[in-house]
This record gives C-alpha cells, structure tokens and sequence, in this order.
C-alpha cells in the first residue's frame, strides 16, 4: 500500500496493558507521518487489538471490524493481540479483515503495512504470526493522552500454568526490561508532565527475566525500590500482583514509601484451597490471608482489590459459599468477578463438574453484591478524613472524577484547573453510586 496514507485508528479491547501496548504502535505511527484520528472519524487504516480473556472474543471482533469498514469501506483493517495469536486463521475469515499479526509481529506493523497489498475482495485477510514459542524479545509500552495517568508496561508473558488460562500461549513466557530502562522511561515520562504511573504486565511481580536466555538479573523488588528515588512522579501504583510474589519486603517497602500508593490489587480467583488446587494456583487461601492481614498492619488505610472466578468446573454450591464466607471475612475494599468462560487449549474444560450458566450468573452476582458492600464500607471508614486527590482530564455530565492515594475515587464538579492537580480535600459522603464527595476549606464545593 501506499504510505501517503496518513490517518490511522485504534480500537482496544481488553486489559490496560493492551492499552498501554495500542499507544506505543500508535506512536510508531505518528512517527512515521500518520496521524491518529478517532475511530468514529473516517481512517485509512484501522487497527483492532483483541484480547481472549473476555467472552465472546470473535463476536467482539467481527462488530468492531464492521463498524469501521462503515466509517470507510475503503479503510486496511489490521487485527493485532492475544485473540490474533491464538486465532490467526479464524479472524483471517472474518469479513473485512485484511492482516492478522501474532505478538511477536504487532510491534511491526508500520512496516509490514508500508509494503502490503489489500486481499482481493472475499479472500482471507493475510497473516503474519510466528509460533509463540518465538516470541522472546520485550518490547516497552506505555499509554498517553491522559497526562495525569500513564500504564506503563514493564512486563510481559508467564511462565505459569493455570488451567483455565490463555495468556502464556498469546503472549509466551515471562519476560522484561532492566531496571534501568524502566527507570529512564519514567524519567522521560516525569519530564514530559506526567503525575502518575501505573505498572503493568501480565505477570508483573515476576518481572526481572531478561535477554534472549530470560536470565533472573533482578527482581521486582529492585525495580520497587528503583523508582522510589525518580524524582518527578508524584504517584506509582502496582496495578496487580500474584500472592506469592507479593513478598512481605514489598509490603513494608510501601508502607514507608515516598512515592507508592498503599493500594494493591491481588488475584484470589477462589477461597477454596479445592478448587486453588484444580486452578493449578501457586498459593493457598492462608497464605492470601497472610498477605492480606500484613497489609492492614502497616497500612491500615490501604485498599486491596481482589481478582475471583466463580462457576470453575468441580466447583459446588459449598466450595462457592466457603469462597463468598472467606471475602466476607477478609479486609478487603473491592471485589473484580469473572464467571468462568471455557478456552481453547486450557485443562480446565477437561475436568469433571462443569457448572451451568445460570449458577455461574448467579454466584457472579452475590459476589458483586458483596464488592459493592465492601467497597461501601471501606469509603464509610474515611469519611472526615483530610487526604489529596489527583484529578483526571475525564468528563461526564459536567463532573471529574479523582483518586486518593488509597484510590478512593472522588467526584467533584468540572474545573479545568483541577486537572492534574493533587488537591487537598476532606472526604464528607458517599453518593449512591459509591462515589465519595469531598469538601475544600469547609465549604462544600465538590458535591456530586
């Protein structure tokens, strides 16, 4: 194809490392003389990033492909991510798609396009991936235009082998950059205005295998510490983090930490020690309990979200209530629950005790009940409380919304000059929608 093709468009779908990861091919983009329009805008060249943990992966595809193709029917619609990997013939097939790049091959796309020719029409879209077991190299994402928050990815890949999971065979095995390369990447990112930063990857605490051999050089415990001292960044958050790599140094080195946010998010995925075991999980429910407590210890303010799947086969209505029984009894602030969804090529759908789809629904929905209760209470326990909050550039229906250190989320009403501001506040009430309001000088100014 031509390159005086000059407009280029993302759709994401998925989680915010794929986020981080459409951000960094959109820069290599723009670099090459394209400018990124809206995906509603009429582009040249559409760009599709999938993702094979949520359902209904090849439903979700096929509407995006036809949405764009109907802002131009003339448009190149590339399709990249975890679904293109482990899927690259199906998605070939879909109506209106014309490449299919793999992991290895995404960060190529600029120039695997500037020498491609469209498929004729009602053939197959090309593909373009190698077998994962190729994909070895890091490749450094993070994600822009909100200049108050960036994801940055600092991992990539696992090693691990849970049974009802996708992802090592989409993105290969666990693999980073140093310490040092994230480090000058965060000093660029201070430089250029940026407030906070989120880390990301697929196996985060397992960050430090490096170069084509994955060597163990450092751990994430050194990268911790590492970016503690980089001036500029007001804010880190660790967006997620296994139980058994969430070592008790980590902990402590964030509860007196001048740049760490007391705010973790750690997958349980079930509090049957059963089930844990049929998940091929590397921890038990006591050692969850474990670093759950610790946490309360030496950040009694801190928040701690919780990844559950609830319906795994063998799963039985008791095994279910000693799950919803342990959350309840944890001191944790929010719940993230996923019904359990077959996959291709996983172990999981080989096992006995396949749960239906109605009781799947319905132990979704008590555990959301139960997230929505805890995350109540947990803002109910600050209430009174003086803390700043960062402001993000989002608006809906004339408010903004913003985060404590322990990502209590504030709403406030929309004032340009609150954007990227870390604004000292008293927190006053809770709306129904759990959204805490806060209060400036005594004067209630940012009610919702």
């Amino acid at each position: 194809m031509e390159m005086e093709t000059r407009k280029v468009a993302f759709y994401t779908l998925g989680c915010k490392l794929n986020f981080s990861e459409t951000s960094a091919i959109g820069r290599q983009f723009e670099e090459h003389g394209f400018v990124k329009t809206a995906f509603e805008d009429a582009a040249d060249i559409y760009v599709i990033n999938t993702c094979s943990v949520t359902d209904h992966a090849d439903r979700k595809c096929r509407k995006v492909v036809k949405q764009a193709l109907k802002h131009n029917p003339e448009a190149l619609v590339a399709i990249v991510g975890c679904y293109a990997q482990l899927k690259p013939q199906e998605i070939a097939e879909i109506p209106g798609v014309h490449a299919v790049l793999g992991a290895a091959e995404k960060f190529q796309l600029v120039e695997t396009l500037a020498s491609f020719t469209k498929p004729a029409a009602g053939q197959p879209g090309r593909v373009f991936a190698s077998p994962i077991s190729e994909t070895t190299e890091f490749h450094a994402a993070h994600s822009y235009g909100d200049r108050t928050r960036t994801f940055l990815k600092v991992q990539d890949g696992c090693d691990y082998s849970c049974s009802f999971c996708t992802i090592p065979l989409a993105r290969g095995a666990s693999r980073s950059g140093s310490v040092q390369s994230v480090v000058e990447r965060v000093t660029t990112l201070a430089e250029s205005g940026v407030k906070e930063i989120v880390l990301t990857g697929v196996n985060l605490g397992d960050f430090g295998l490096q170069g084509p051999e994955r060597e163990r050089r450092e751990d994430f415990y050194d990268l911790v510490r590492a970016l503690d001292e980089v001036a500029g960044i007001e804010r880190f958050r660790i967006s997620s983090c296994e139980p058994n790599l969430l070592s008790d140094d980590i902990i402590r080195f964030v509860a007196q930490s001048k740049r760490f946010m007391p705010h973790f998010h750690i997958p349980l995925q079930s509090g049957s020690n059963k089930i844990l075991g049929m998940m091929r999980r590397r921890y038990r429910r006591e050692l969850y309990q474990e670093r759950v407590a610790l946490i309360k210890q030496v950040m009694p303010h801190a928040c701690i979200g919780v990844d559950v799947i609830v319906g795994f086969p063998g799963e039985t209505e008791a095994d279910f209530l000693e799950t919803y029984q342990f959350l309840n009894e944890l001191d944790v602030s929010y719940l993230h629950v996923f019904p359990y969804s077959e996959r291709d090529n996983t172990l999981a759908p080989t096992l006995p005790g396949r749960v239906q789809d109605r009781h799947r629904h319905e132990r979704t929905t008590q555990l959301r009940s139960l997230s929505e209760k805890k995350k109540r209470f947990f803002y109910e326990q600050h209430l009174g409380l003086e803390t700043r909050v960062l402001f993000e550039d989002d608006v809906t229906n004339g408010q903004m919304e913003g985060f404590t250190p322990n990502y209590i989320r504030v709403t406030a009403k929309y004032d340009p000059l609150l954007v990227g501001e870390l604004k000292p506040l008293r927190l006053t009430a809770v709306t129904p929608q759990n959204l805490m309001e806060a209060e400036e000088m005594g004067i209630e100014v940012f009610q919702h």
